[in-house]
Parts: structure tokens; sequence; C-alpha cells
């Protein structure tokens, strides 16, 4: 896919355009003068997009929100985990897998009905039959699959774990004197930085397993906790332990291999202020303006 025929034919759809990493997305692809339809259960008022009332969970809206859509960028996920920013029992025997799994295999047949020349797929890294253990961690596997098996031209990118969701989990444990943590290495990243490796796969247009993508280091949970603590002056315990690899995996603390961000932690904590206590949402958010972010910026 050329720059030229982007510029004047491609019309790009983005699911979970208004999440964190939606926003990134939807964001940079309009800083870049693309032309980008939003799907949305609760459609917003940003005249710099075009908008489509439609909901992957149950399938209303997508035939129309495909009419005329060339390059697919699917970035819509449902995480308990992610959206409460904590981990509780039933996280071990369920997940909902109505978007991740059902939503999935309904955009991929809407997405052959309308002729979409580009699918990509956005996942997590350390996915294995092996490895996914946890419920969430098995529908975004199965996802994957169905991308993997489909007809569609398409691409997928696995990303670390976002800084906001890192953010969200430690600020869920302030009330705890000690924290004991495993110290095992992950690469968490940046949602600006994600997306301007996704606008780049975007734009060449290459199909298959595209490269991951990570923060600029990988570090040990326990040092990750530790400089949460220090930026947000919490005077915490952080005891570390070991936990075999394959336990580590199959917990989700896998290092990303491929593409670095540039954002680092630190940087990050910086600029950033925890979010109120999380809860899973029901209903969605009302869409605010798209704040056009590029890479490093905030």
């Amino acid at each position: 896919m050329n720059q030229q025929a982007s510029e004047y034919e491609e019309r790009i759809l983005v699911t979970g355009g208004t999440g964190h990493l939606g926003r990134d997305i939807v964001g940079q692809l309009v800083d870049g003068g693309r032309r980008v339809r939003v799907l949305a259960r609760l459609p917003g008022d940003d005249p710099s997009v075009e908008w489509a009332r439609g909901d992957l969970s149950t399938g209303a809206g997508l035939r129309q929100a495909l009419t005329g859509i060339t390059t697919v960028v699917n970035a819509a996920t449902f995480s308990p985990i992610a959206q409460r920013g904590s981990l509780r029992l039933v996280d071990f025997f369920k997940t909902p897998s109505s978007v991740d799994v059902d939503g999935t295999r309904r955009l991929i047949d809407e997405c052959r009905h309308a002729g979409v020349r580009h699918f990509l797929h956005v996942s997590i890294v350390g996915l294995d039959d092996a490895a996914a253990s946890l419920p969430y961690n098995k529908v975004k596997l199965q996802g994957e699959n169905l991308i993997r098996q489909s007809d569609l031209p398409w691409a997928l990118v696995r990303a670390g774990q976002f800084y906001y969701l890192l953010a969200r989990l430690f600020a869920s444990m302030r009330w705890m004197p000690w924290w004991m943590l495993p110290n095992a290495a992950m690469s968490p990243v940046d949602t600006v930085d994600v997306a301007s490796h996704l606008i780049d796969c975007v734009n060449d247009g290459k199909l298959g397993i595209r490269d991951e993508i990570g923060g600029p280091k990988a570090l040990p949970f326990t040092e990750l906790a530790r400089e949460y603590l220090q930026s947000r002056r919490l005077n915490r315990r952080v005891i570390g332990f070991n936990i075999a690899p394959r336990t580590a995996a199959r917990l989700g603390f896998t290092e990303a291999h491929g593409r670095k961000g540039v954002v680092t932690w630190q940087e990050w904590l910086a600029t950033n202020a925890d979010e109120p206590k999380g809860r899973v949402r029901r209903t969605p958010l009302t869409p605010a303006p798209f704040v056009h972010s590029r890479r490093g910026e905030k």
C-alpha cells in the first residue's frame, strides 16, 4: 500500500477508538491527515473523525460502519481486570468473550463482506497454549487464532502491558504496607508508542505477524513497583520472591521482543497522575475530543 493510495483512497476504521490506546491511534492518524472512522457504542461529536454507532459484542451497526472502509485497526478489547485495576478470584475462572472472541468473529465476517484490504489486529505479548492460563489470555489467544485462520489480508501486533494499567494496579495496592511481588521481568509500554508502531504498520501495509512492541527496557516487577512508589512519594516495603519462568509466563510476566518504545516508565510516571479507582463498566463513557499525541508527547 503506497502513500499516494493511502492519501486518496484509504479510509480507516478503528475499533476501541475511545479507549486509551484507541484515542492515541485515532489522534495520530488524524494528525497525519488520514480519513478515520471510529466505531463506538456512544458516538462523540469530535468533527476530526467520522463516527459510526456500533457494538462488537452484539454486531449492531458493523456492516454500516464498514461501508467504504479499506483498513481496519482492531484495538477493541474487554478485560474486567484492566478496567478494575485489580485481580479477583473470579478472574482465574472466567472472563467475558463477547468482544475479544465473538466480536472478532463478527468483525472478520463483516470485513470479508466489505472487501477490507488490510486488517490489523492488536493483541498482547506472551500468548501460547501453555502460557494462556488466565481466562483473559485465553480469549485473547482465541481471538488471535480467528484472525490467523481467516482469509482476510491480516496483520497482527502484540504489545506489552500498558503503563496506565500498571499504574492502576499499583494504585489499588496503596492500602497495603508490604508488597509481596514476583521478581519476574516484563516490558510495559506507553500507549503512545504502541499507537506509533501500529500506524507504521498501517502505512507499510505488510501482512502477517509484525514485530511485538514493549517499553525501552524490560524490568523486574519489583523494580517497577519501587519506581512507582518513589514517584508517588509513598513509603511501602517491596518484598520480592522468585517464581519459575513457566509460572511467570502463565501469569503474564513476559518480555516483548521486537520494537522498543521511547517513553520510559519513570518518564510516564512523571507526566501522568493516577486515575480514579477502577471498576468494571457496563455502559460506555462519553467520548471526549481527541488529543492528538505524537510519540513521547503528552
